[in-house]
């Protein structure tokens, strides 16, 4: 059960909850074929050619979110050549219409995204990744097993400044071969908008 933070104000539907641990470290990547806005689709052998991959579900209109924007662009500046960055969005876009694929494309636009950006329309990825918040990331290596999911930098709130790049400094390990101590190191985020069976 997802741990219930906060009920804030800053949206009337928002609930802040922590990411939670379904796939452990070593675990192998689910594999996913979910569109992207560039109008292709994509799954995990289209990544093959990289050192790891970074899944990080994510929406458009959840202020965690927004406020990881720059955090989001630095990470495909320093790192998008060697590894995968992919950005899900799993919300349901029929209650949450500022997350449809058309303002995920406008989203990204605005916010000059260049990873790819997927939509996980039937939300089973998610399922199968276990995310919980909007940021939730998960970093795979090269052989497509999970080395770190948790948060992208110590910012834990949208005002706060980050001190500390957490995941940047986790691919930097990966890639050098070192050890990530701290495999587990949870994302605070809005709830994922869950579809009503």
């Amino acid at each position: 059960m997802a741990r219930i933070l906060f009920a804030g104000t800053i949206q009337s539907d928002m609930v802040l909850l922590e990411s939670q641990i379904k796939l452990r470290a070593g675990d192998a990547a689910p594999d996913f074929e979910l569109m992207g806005i560039d109008d292709k689709m994509h799954s995990l052998s289209s990544y093959d050619s990289y050192k790891g991959i970074l899944v990080i579900f994510m929406c458009n209109h959840c202020p965690y979110v927004k406020a990881k924007a720059s955090a989001l662009n630095e990470l495909y500046d320093k790192c998008g050549k060697e590894i995968a960055i992919i950005g899900i969005n799993s919300n349901d876009s029929a209650d949450y219409p500022e997350d449809s694929f058309d303002a995920m494309k406008q989203t990204a636009g605005e916010k000059g995204f260049e990873f790819d950006y997927l939509v996980d329309e039937t939300q089973e990825i998610a399922r199968r990744y276990g995310a919980t918040c909007t940021p939730d990331p998960f970093l795979f290596d090269a052989q497509r097993r999970l080395v770190f999911h948790g948060k992208i930098d110590n910012a834990m709130k949208p005002d706060d400044e980050a001190t500390e790049k957490t995941m940047i400094l986790n691919i930097e390990k990966m890639l050098s071969d070192k050890e990530i101590t701290k495999d587990f190191d949870p994302s605070i985020g809005c709830s994922i908008k869950w579809k009503e069976n």
